[in-house]
């Protein structure tokens, strides 16, 4: 009785939620609070699909999900990103009949790499690809060392694992594991290291001695080797052998040509795995590059829009998490133009102004001549790196110029944002803090901007730009 209660208040609450755009975990929360074994009680599919890591979670389960949907498959999935015990059980009851039968040939879900341990009581993955594990939310999830427990506290012998083989403390997971499938990126693959600001993998997790990188990536990331107790990269089962970022196009096993209009290091990783997860299901290589291949994001990280003839990017960062930053900064160094920076909320759950993680972000790359201005904006922007009393604008060919902006996007309505192309770089709460104008479409990032139905109309009053020319130069660095 108290199964069928549940069922039937998570649904009405979803249908509510629905309704009043909000809510994907509220139902779910109802659900186990009537019933707190109700995942436990409901009945799965055969195969059920579970991804975590530090970054790439969401753009990665999209992928897997379009790619077996082409193949003919109903997917069960949370699709609004809700990873923690109370938005899957929102997703499977959503999914499923009254009797608890998820309606679907396969489940694919999101799962937050904390706390997977407390979903996974109640229901087992089949497959479980593990991405990365990089410094993320440090308020709340610490360093990845104490991720990597959680993680493997969540682990049965039973799982395939789908293990990133570049990530030195990813591998061991693959310690008590019964089958474990390996994807990465060979140093064949041509691919110039990527820099960062710190590197968490100088010592072997498994002896504590230093490690031997023979290629990376990126800092601690790529082909390693412990001298001491021979902890090393795992041969990959699904490898990228080919690769020019520049291009969008990567080989993987020599054999499957893909392309990419999200040119960045780390959605390469991405589509490796979801390569990786759709063959472990059973589909064939060739649809699988060509669903990636031609696969437009819709998790709402990337926009873009004309504005009085300008293209404009934003590009949504996660939250306290420099990596994600860094490969924004290098997608708008590599298409060079104007660069605002929004520091206007640094927590999504936590009342916090804890900033030390900004300066985990690598804002050197920002001296490239490809990038011609920079504009601060928001409540910490005096707390990052490159605010001028850190002195980052003090070199030759910059110039620290003052403006004033409410920390708000569409504060590219300056004068200086008339022409060419700008980039927004903003966290997913900045983001929602937007009044949306315009009709926003996904970024294509191969050619032209993308034309929009309607042109954005500004929120806030255009951005006021001082003048403080004291280290010369024609580039300008703007704080408000």
């Amino acid at each position: 009785m108290r199964k069928l209660l549940a069922i039937v208040v998570c649904k009405l609450a979803a249908l509510a939620g629905r309704i009043v755009k909000k809510g994907s975990s509220k139902p779910g929360q109802l659900a186990l609070k009537i019933c707190p074994d109700i995942i436990a009680r409901m009945k799965l599919p055969d195969r059920v699909v579970a991804v975590t890591g530090s970054n790439g979670k969401t753009s990665t389960v999209e992928m897997i999900v379009r790619i077996l949907e082409r193949a003919g498959m109903n997917v069960c999935w949370n699709r609004e990103g809700s990873n923690q015990i109370e938005g899957i059980a929102t997703m499977l009851i959503r999914n499923a009949t009254l009797t608890g039968r998820v309606k679907s040939d396969v489940i694919v879900m999101e799962s937050d790499e904390q706390y997977a341990r407390h979903t996974f009581r109640y229901m087992r993955p089949t497959h479980f690809a593990i991405l990365n594990l990089y410094r993320d939310q440090m308020t709340r999830n610490g360093h990845p060392e104490f991720i990597f427990q959680r993680i493997r506290d969540a682990i049965s012998p039973e799982m395939e694992l789908i293990l990133n083989a570049d990530d030195p403390l990813i591998s061991r997971f693959a310690e008590n594991a019964k089958t474990v499938r390996w994807f990465g990126i060979d140093a064949s693959a041509g691919l110039p290291e990527q820099p960062a600001r710190y590197n968490d993998a100088v010592y072997c997790p498994k002896c504590g001695e230093r490690l031997t990188f023979v290629h990376s990536h990126r800092p601690g990331f790529g082909d390693y080797r412990c001298d001491t107790c021979g902890y090393h990269r795992h041969p990959c089962d699904y490898a990228v052998t080919a690769a020019d970022i520049a291009d969008g196009t990567l080989t993987i096993n020599h054999e499957t040509a893909l392309h990419t209009n999200l040119r960045v290091l780390f959605n390469l990783y991405n589509m490796l795995a979801a390569y990786a997860v759709a063959a472990e299901l059973g589909v064939s290589p060739s649809l699988i590059a060509e669903v990636i291949s031609d696969y437009t994001f819709r998790n709402g990280r990337i926009r873009s829009w004309n504005q009085n003839g300008r293209e404009i990017a934003l590009l949504t960062s996660k939250h306290e998490n420099s990596t994600s930053y860094d490969q924004s900064i290098d997608l708008a160094v590599r298409r060079g133009g104007d660069v605002l920076f929004i520091v206007d909320a640094v927590s999504r759950k936590y009342f916090t102004g804890e900033t030390s993680w900004l300066w985990d972000i690598n804002f050197e790359l920002l001296r490239a001549d490809s990038i011609r201005t920079i504009y601060l904006a928001g409540k910490y922007v005096s707390t990052t790196p490159i605010s001028p009393k850190t002195g980052f604008g003090s070199c030759q060919r910059w110039t620290i110029s003052a403006t004033s902006s409410r920390g708000r996007m569409t504060s590219m309505s300056s004068p200086a944002f008339r022409t060419g192309r700008s980039f927004c770089l903003a966290c997913p709460a900045t983001r929602r803090k937007e009044r949306r104008t315009s009709d926003e479409t996904d970024l294509s990032l191969s050619g032209s901007p993308e034309s929009v139905r309607r042109t954005c109309q500004p929120a806030c009053p255009p951005a006021r730009t001082g003048a403080d020319r004291s280290s010369g130069g024609n580039r300008q660095l703007c704080t408000g």
